[in-house]
């Protein structure tokens, strides 16, 4: 019987990635709090999901000097909704709510990594011993 390595984590390796670029997002904006004129940006995790499930991508290169689709988040990324008013610089950043979306997505994120990890050690412990 062939093991399918994508039936098994697939699902689980593509929410770490756009948790990943979640994260680089957030990242982003947490560092041009202070830029003025910056608009807070966010991917939607639940149509990052949609789009991942079913094969969508987001770039693709059509010339050798392209940026590669790799380099860039393959989700797409979208403007925040303000929730408070405009400063006047129009700046969009909450930082509260930034460091608590990052905080979020990377406990997400490590809850990923620890069940992947577990699916991974109970996939080892079958081929050990599956000859015996």
């Amino acid at each position: 019987m062939a093991i399918s390595l994508d039936r098994l984590v697939g699902f689980h390796h593509k929410a770490l990635q756009i948790r990943s670029d979640k994260m680089e997002v957030i990242a982003g904006n947490l560092a041009n709090a202070n830029t003025p004129g910056y608009k807070a940006r966010d991917i939607n995790f639940q149509q990052a999901m949609k789009s991942a499930q079913y094969g969508q991508t987001k770039l693709t290169t059509t010339h050798e000097k392209h940026i590669e689709a790799s380099k860039q988040s393959q989700f797409d990324i979208d403007f925040r909704i303000p929730d408070q008013p405009d400063t006047g610089d129009g700046n969009t950043v909450d930082v509260q709510k930034e460091r608590n979306a990052f905080l979020e997505t990377g406990m997400r994120y490590q809850s990923g990594l620890t069940l992947l990890s577990g699916k991974f050690s109970g996939m080892k412990k079958a081929l050990s011993s599956g000859g015996q």
